[in-house]
């Protein structure tokens, strides 16, 4: 096979699998639920974010939070301070793309 072949998980439960992570992109999948989410930190990469299903709050820099719903994509600058939430009883799933992907791998 020439073709690499990455698999997501399904449901509703929490995830954060990074499916891909190497030297062109991290291509990372997320499910989370109401009342759970990231914690302040700063993005190291651009971040491209995808909402797949839910509507995800986000605070980025000193803005207010902002709500988006599924179907909507985001770029979101390197070095950028982000919080990350699901204030909402529908879970929320997210692909996230961080290209080129930082010099250290996550944890």
């Amino acid at each position: 096979m020439i073709e690499q072949i990455f698999t997501l998980t399904g449901g509703n439960e929490k995830v954060v699998e990074k499916v891909i992570l190497d030297e062109n992109l991290h291509y990372m999948h997320v499910i989370i639920n109401q009342s759970d989410g990231f914690p302040e930190h700063y993005t190291n990469a651009v971040v491209y974010m995808t909402v797949m299903r839910g509507i995800v709050s986000l605070q980025l820099g000193d803005q207010d939070y902002y709500a988006y719903p599924a179907g909507t994509v985001l770029k979101i600058p390197s070095n950028t301070k982000m919080i990350l939430n699901n204030f909402n009883p529908e879970t929320l799933e997210l692909i996230l793309i961080k290209a080129p992907p930082p010099d250290v791998l996550p944890e």
